[in-house]
Formats: structure tokens, sequence, C-alpha cells
């Protein structure tokens, strides 16, 4: 049985709005990778803050991220602007988010003094999120799914902001630190078994 994510969880809750918003977003004028754009300015502004040791206002700032993350896409969708190189950049655009995300978080914990093992969970978390992201790229580029893992980008994305909001930031760096990296090996796993399938259907033997 499939178990649902917060991630598709998220998305049935967040369809209705959307469907509201689109039409007042299409009628400014601006472009579905103008909202790439503007939603990465506005996680920089917000790794700011959270460098600055803002951690909880920060938290908060990131939910309405996470929301206006999504803009880009639903209007792309209803607006038939789909392209190659918006996908591309949207996706760029969330690594870059992640990553000065992460970079605020160690200017913050390097400052503080006696924090490796919070500089070492950060920098773990990150290199999770960057495996999880590439190996679905590279799956992808060979016609491969990827797509599978307990810590996607919106559980990510939860996770820090409970640690954020809540005060449990070494917590929530341990769960970024693992399970990140367990979401990449599962799709490395996953990638593997597809190829196995694909080979198997053709009748060559590994």
């Amino acid at each position: 049985m499939k178990v649902a994510m917060f991630s598709d969880i998220g998305r049935r809750l967040l369809a209705g709005p959307l469907r509201k918003l689109t039409p007042l977003l299409q009628a400014t004028g601006i472009s579905p990778n103008g909202l790439s754009v503007i939603g990465f300015l506005l996680t920089a502004l917000i790794a700011l803050l959270l460098a600055r040791g803002f951690l909880v206002t920060g938290g908060i700032l990131l939910v309405f991220a996470a929301f206006f993350d999504t803009l880009d896409g639903a209007l792309a969708r209803a607006t038939n602007q789909s392209t190659p190189f918006g996908a591309f950049l949207d996706s760029t655009l969330d690594r870059f988010s992640e990553g000065v995300v992460f970079i605020a978080l160690t200017y913050y914990y390097a400052n503080l003094g006696d924090q490796a093992l919070n500089l070492t969970l950060i920098s773990a978390a990150l290199l999770g999120s960057l495996m999880v992201s590439y190996a679905r790229a590279r799956a992808e580029a060979l016609g491969y799914s990827g797509k599978v893992g307990l810590l996607q980008r919106p559980e990510r994305i939860a996770v820090l902001v409970v640690g954020l909001i809540g005060g449990w930031m070494t917590s929530a760096l341990i769960i970024l630190a693992l399970f990140a990296n367990v979401t990449a090996v599962q799709r490395i796993l996953a990638v593997r078994q597809e190829a196995s399938r694909a080979l198997a259907d053709t009748g060559v033997d590994q």
C-alpha cells in the first residue's frame, strides 16, 4: 500500500487556493519564471534573517515562501506557459534556495561557538538534499522516474520549519541529515529496480 507523503497531502490542500490565486497572478502579467526568481529572492532574504539569529521569524516566513514556491508551477499550467527552461529554472532555483538557507544556518551556528555537531549535521543535510535532487535529475535523464523517497523537498521544508519555530533545531537537523541521505539511497535502489526490469524485458542478462 502506498503511503501518502506530506507532499501529496500538501498538493491536495493547496489545490483550491492555487486555483483562486492563479487568475489574480495572471492579471498582473507576471510570468512563471518571474515568480520563480521572486520566490528565490524571498528565500534569500529569509536566509539573512536566519543568519542573524531570527530563527522563529525565519521559520514562519519559510511557510509563506513554501506556498509562494508553488505559484510558478500553478501559473505555468493554468496559462499554458510550461516550458523545459521554466522547469529547469524552477528546479535550479529550488537548489539555490535550500543552499542559502543552510549557508545562513552555518553562519549562525559558527558564530555561536562550540557547535560542531550542528555544523556537521547541516553539512550532511545539505549533501543529502543535493543528492536527492541529483538522483532524480540523473534518473530522468536516463529515462527512469526517480521520484520516490521519504524526505522530498516539501517534507524537508516542513521538518526545518518545525525545528525553527519549535526550537528543536538539533533534532530537525538530525532528521534532515539522516533521512535526506536515506531518500537519495532509496532513489538509487528504485532506479536499479527500474533498470533491472528494463533489462529483463529485453531478455538481457545483467
